[in-house]
């Protein structure tokens, strides 16, 4: 694989300060969407399409030169109205009218759609915790601001917010999916007796 979603923060085998199911659900691999599934009913929420500048790590990552244009969709999923993902998906801009061109016309439907059983390739998965200052922290923050969600980002140690990643590629060209998981998701895998999926 070409391209690599790890590096000196995002790292492919979770720290040992997870949890056993946050490390179940940060390395598996497959359909996030679906598997939310097996909690409850799922909706995804378009918080915003556009074309964007790609932030530094993106950047870094897709190993593409700094604020390079790229198409951005940013969802929230929800479970039973909950949210538990913040999503921030994005393709060099020349590539979202080309091979990606698809995302551009999924809107409610799961990215999940266009990502699997095909030809498509997908990197490991690489993981970090997501602490207050972290742009993804912000990035949250304004996901629940634009979707008129209130809610405290502020919850137990152990249900704080953690995000994985990875690159799809698709006939050369990358997709970059950040999927923050949110405390509601933590929480909900902490009741008694709930399987972690």
């Amino acid at each position: 694989m070409l391209f690599n979603a790890a590096n000196a923060q995002w790292r492919v085998l979770p720290r040992p300060l997870f949890s056993a199911a946050q490390k179940n659900w940060l390395t598996r691999g497959g359909s996030l969407t679906q598997r939310l599934q097996t909690l409850g009913r799922v909706e995804v929420q378009v918080v915003r399409e556009a074309v964007d500048f790609a932030w530094a790590g993106e950047a870094h990552c897709l190993k593409a030169r700094a604020r390079q244009r790229v198409w951005a969709r940013e969802v929230l999923l929800l479970v039973e109205g909950e949210p538990f993902i913040a999503a921030r998906s994005i393709a060099p801009l020349p590539a979202s009218r080309g091979v990606w061109a698809d995302i551009r016309q999924l809107h409610t439907r799961s990215l999940s759609e266009l990502l699997y059983g095909g030809v498509i390739k997908r990197s490991a998965l690489a993981s970090r915790p997501i602490g207050k200052g972290d742009p993804l922290y912000h990035f949250i923050q304004r996901c629940f601001e634009r979707a008129a969600l209130r809610r405290d980002l502020t919850p137990p140690l152990s249900a704080a917010p953690v995000a994985r990643r990875s690159i799809f590629m698709h006939a050369g060209q990358p997709l970059l999916v950040t999927e923050c998981m949110l405390a509601a998701l933590w929480l909900r895998l902490a009741e008694p007796n709930r399987q972690t999926g």
